[in-house]
């Protein structure tokens, strides 16, 4: 027979413990996407300029004139719109592999999808 002043916890120990870590931990992933759809609609409210590139039709060489998009990044976004199909927002373009919240930050404006 145990002893009650046993150095094992009981059963309800580690669930009380565990409990506040798991909310923090959700807390702290909610508060990344929060973060990340605050930078999406921010950069929504930004024009687009007229001379805006068309990511669904547009070739390598319309995509390479796009800042900070080089050739390997504008394959990358060819091979995803085949894959994948057509881009139905701008923002999808944070999908393809290269296309980072910063660098799409840059391209907003200059993209258009239709």
């Amino acid at each position: 027979m145990r002893n009650s002043n046993s150095s094992y916890p009981n059963a309800y120990t580690f669930p009380r413990k565990l409990l506040p870590l798991l909310i923090c931990c959700f807390l702290f992933a909610c508060g990344g996407q929060n973060k990340t759809k605050q930078i999406l609609s921010t950069e929504n409210q930004n024009q687009i300029s007229e001379s805006a590139i068309n990511i669904n039709t547009a070739s390598v060489a319309e995509l390479v004139k796009l800042p900070n998009v080089g050739e390997k990044t504008a394959r990358e976004i060819i091979k995803y719109r085949e894959k994948f199909g057509s881009f139905r927002k701008p923002e999808h373009l944070l999908l393809v592999r290269g296309i980072s919240v910063e660098r799409f930050r840059e391209l907003r404006t200059s993209v258009k999808v239709e």
